[in-house]
C-alpha cells in the first residue's frame, strides 16, 4: 500500500479525531489536508508508523488551530449568526459520525491542551507518551491535562446515582416522542399540570413564555421540531435536561423538574458558558 492510499484509509479517522478537538467540519477538513500536505515531504524514517504519525500531525495542527483563536481572542458565534451553509456541514457530520452535541458543547470550554488531550486519550486511546509528543511536553502532565479536564467535565456526582438515572430516561423518552409527534406518549411523560417557561429571547413573536398543562405542553412541540431535532439529552447544572446546539453550536439548555417519573416542569433558557456543569456518567452521551 502507497502513502496516498495509507492516508486515504486513515482519512475518515482523522476527521473524526480532528471535528472532536476543533469542533467544526470545514476546520477539520483544513487539518486533515494539511496534514496530508506534509505526509507528502515527511522522511521515510518517519512514516515507519503512518497511522501514528498521521494522528499526531492532525492532532498538532488542531491544537494550532485552537491556540491561534485564542491568541485572536475569538468567541464562537452563536449558531444564530453562523453561516447556513457552516450549520448544515456541521450537523451532517454529528449524525453522521454521531457525536455527542453536549460533549462538543462542553469541550468548548477546555483549555487547548486539555481538550487535545481529552479527545486523544478518552476518547480515540491515544497513549500518553504519544499525547505528550503532540502538546511537547512529558507523559506525566499529558495524563495530568487529561485528568483535569475529564474532572470539569464531571463536576460533582449526583448523589442519588439510580434516580437521575431513570430521571434521564424520561428525558430521552420526551425528546424521542417530540421528534416523532407522538402528543399522547407526551401527554403522558408529563403531570397534568406540567408548566413550560421559555426565555423570550429564544421566542418567536407572539409565543408565550408560559404554557400550563400537559397537553398544551405536548402540542406545542410541533411547533419547534426543528429544535427538538437538534436536541440532546445532557446534564443542566445538576440537573436532568438536554442542550439544544445545531451543528454542536449551543442555543439553549432545557431542565426538566421529575417527580415520580413525570415532567412537572420544563425550562428553556439561552445558553451561556458553563451552564452544563457535568455531562459524562448520567448522560447518553457516550463517547462520542
Amino acid at each position: 500500500m502507497d502513502l496516498i492510499e495509507k492516508f486515504e484509509a486513515a482519512r475518515p479517522h482523522l476527521l473524526s479525531l480532528a471535528f472532536r478537538i476543533v469542533g467544526s467540519s470545514h476546520d477539520a477538513e483544513d487539518a486533515v489536508q494539511a496534514a496530508w500536505v506534509r505526509a507528502q515531504t515527511a522522511a521515510p524514517a518517519q512514516l515507519e508508523n503512518p497511522d501514528g504519525w498521521f494522528t499526531t500531525v492532525t492532532a498538532r495542527l488542531c491544537l494550532d488551530h485552537l491556540r491561534s483563536r485564542q491568541r485572536r481572542g475569538e468567541v464562537e458565534l452563536p449558531s444564530d449568526e453562523l453561516p447556513d451553509e457552516r450549520l448544515t456541514a456541521d450537523e451532517e457530520f454529528i449524525r453522521r459520525e454521531d457525536v455527542s452535541r453536549a460533549l462538543l458543547v462542553v469541550l468548548s470550554e477546555l483549555s487547548p491542551k486539555q481538550r487535545v488531550a481529552y479527545v486523544l486519550h478518552d476518547l480515540f486511546a491515544v497513549p500518553f507518551e504519544q499525547i505528550a509528543s503532540v502538546l511537547d511536553t512529558t507523559p506525566v502532565s499529558a495524563k495530568k491535562l487529561a485528568s483535569r479536564a475529564r474532572t470539569r467535565l464531571r463536576g460533582a456526582e449526583h448523589r442519588d446515582h439510580d434516580q437521575f438515572a431513570q430521571h434521564l430516561e424520561v428525558v430521552e423518552a420526551f425528546l424521542t416522542a417530540a421528534r416523532g409527534g407522538d402528543i399522547d406518549r407526551l401527554v403522558a411523560l408529563m403531570a397534568p399540570d406540567a408548566v413550560r417557561t421559555t426565555d423570550s429571547r429564544l421566542l418567536p413573536d407572539g409565543a408565550p413564555q408560559r404554557v400550563r398543562g400537559a397537553r398544551a405542553v405536548a402540542e406545542e412541540t410541533r411547533s419547534f421540531l426543528d429544535r427538538i431535532r437538534v436536541t440532546d439529552p445532557a446534564v443542566v447544572a445538576g440537573s436532568p435536561g438536554a442542550i439544544i446546539a445545531p451543528g454542536g453550536h449551543p442555543v439553549a439548555t432545557i431542565r426538566f423538574d421529575i417527580r415520580d417519573s413525570h415532567i412537572e416542569a420544563i425550562e428553556i433558557t439561552a445558553y451561556k458558558p458553563g451552564d452544563l456543569s457535568r455531562i459524562l456518567g448520567h448522560t447518553t452521551v457516550g463517547t462520542g
